[in-house]
């Protein structure tokens, strides 16, 4: 079956749009920013929770803040989009006691604290028994945390967790 002259046309039209589309100087798209992978895929939720924190799913997933933040159960992803800056980690997700030291230095999930109701993470075992010996010290680093955010290359590597 052919094409009459009107679907020829049609379909020349089509062909042509679609070419200018990708050839002409500014039609294609931007390049899409993929977005990192908050707590290297736990559950924030599940910080809070008697049983720590547990790896995330990856159908148990939402986008918040520039990232992709993963939850064990679709429970803990609905209470974590309806109050995100509660389970979030607090600082940037950066260790802690390097913000006391006025120094941004990468932590591991799997060493956190839950102090005032709020998660921190920490570079090593060490750190983390210093903050949970003298809980004040959170709030020494969430005053100096605002000061630091300057140091950071791209200030969206921020995100994701609570300022």
């Amino acid at each position: 079956m052919g094409l009459t002259g009107r679907d020829r046309d049609r379909s020349r039209r089509s062909v042509v749009a679609g070419l200018l589309a990708v050839l002409a100087p500014g039609a294609q798209a931007a390049p899409t920013r993929i977005a990192p992978l908050a707590l290297n895929g736990y559950d924030p939720v599940s910080y809070f929770l008697p049983e720590g924190p547990q790896p995330g799913a990856a159908r148990f997933e939402a986008q918040w803040d520039g990232r992709v933040w993963r939850f064990a159960l679709d429970g803990n992803r609905a209470a974590f989009l309806q109050a995100p800056t509660i389970y979030a980690p607090r600082l940037g997700g950066y260790d802690a006691a390097g913000i006391l030291d006025q120094r941004i230095v990468d932590a591991d999930p799997a060493l956190f604290a839950v102090l005032d109701g709020r998660l921190y993470l920490f570079r090593d075992n060490e750190r983390r028994e210093r903050f949970l010996a003298d809980p004040a010290l959170a709030r020494q680093a969430e005053a100096i945390w605002p000061s630091l955010t300057r140091l950071l290359d791209d200030p969206d590597e921020i995100k994701g967790a609570v300022r």
